[in-house]
């Protein structure tokens, strides 16, 4: 995963009200919510809440499907794998590349957040 990419993953999650519909996104797994349902559970008005979903689909956070004249959105888990995989790409192998022969993590496979490319 590229460096721009995580940044970009990173900002979109950097933002209270977009962290909270990440995060709702998650607990709906792997159904996923309709945006009326977010807006609700939520409190947020409809076009905030569709800047903000247009912000994380941007950054590939989430995907959406269309159902009849809905879109269900639901979290991308291979993006935020991706983003894990990357900050924990180097995980115990110590400030000199030296292996220090212990893990202390479990690191994700390499994944991609396609942002608008979905």
């Amino acid at each position: 995963m590229e460096k721009q990419l995580v940044i970009g993953a990173l900002a979109a999650l950097a933002h209270e009200t977009r962290l909270d519909v990440f995060r709702v996104l998650v607990q709906a797994a792997p159904d996923g919510l309709a945006a009326g349902a977010i807006g609700t559970l939520l409190a947020i008005p409809s076009a905030t809440l569709s800047f903000h979903l247009k912000e994380l689909k941007s950054a590939g956070l989430i995907a959406y499907e269309r159902q009849g004249t809905s879109r269900i959105y639901s979290a991308d888990f291979s993006c935020v794998n991706g983003v894990i995989a990357f900050l924990t790409a180097n995980c115990c192998r110590g400030v000199d590349g030296q292996d220090s022969g212990e893990a202390a993590c479990e690191v994700a496979g390499p994944t991609q957040c396609d942002g608008d490319n979905r």
